[in-house]
């Protein structure tokens, strides 16, 4: 299995839309996520803009990814397809998203569904992000200092 990380480009807006919308865990269909302001559109300009968003292939195929923004040092997606959960490739892409982030901010964010039986909220700990507080609903903020 070749595991190879590189950064998305416009090509890839679909493919970024594919795996977001295949997830079980914080669904959002493609009509709900342009209720939110994510276009197609959208993320072509931000990824045209600067490298933001990050692909994990496997074999050669797309099958995770991270974004960022960078201007608010916010981890804005980390995706992974169910069928390659588990291989390492969100810590991955969590590594590149927040070296990016550090060489802009101290201190980085990401917003969450905070419920207990949300597998995110491990995952997130386990990289050392911190809940700091609850936002709209379930949904909580984490934070990140660079370790100095």
């Amino acid at each position: 299995m070749q595991i190879h990380i590189r950064v998305a480009t416009q090509d890839d807006v679909d493919t970024l839309f594919a795996i977001r919308t295949s997830v079980a865990q914080n669904y959002l269909s493609r009509e709900q996520m342009v209720d939110l302001g994510i276009t197609p559109q959208v993320l072509a300009y931000r990824i045209q803009e600067a490298d933001c968003a990050w692909i994990a292939q496997v074999d050669g195929q797309p099958v995770a990814f991270s974004m960022v923004d960078l201007a608010e040092g916010e981890v804005f997606a980390m995706f992974v397809l169910q069928t390659h959960e588990n291989l390492g490739l969100g810590r991955k892409l969590m590594a590149v998203a927040e070296a990016a982030l550090f060489e802009l901010h101290d201190t980085l964010f990401l917003i969450t569904d905070g419920r207990d039986e949300v597998r995110a909220n491990g995952f997130y700990q386990r990289l050392g992000w911190s809940v700091v507080a609850t936002v709209e609903g379930d949904d909580v903020r984490y934070e990140k200092s660079r370790k100095r």
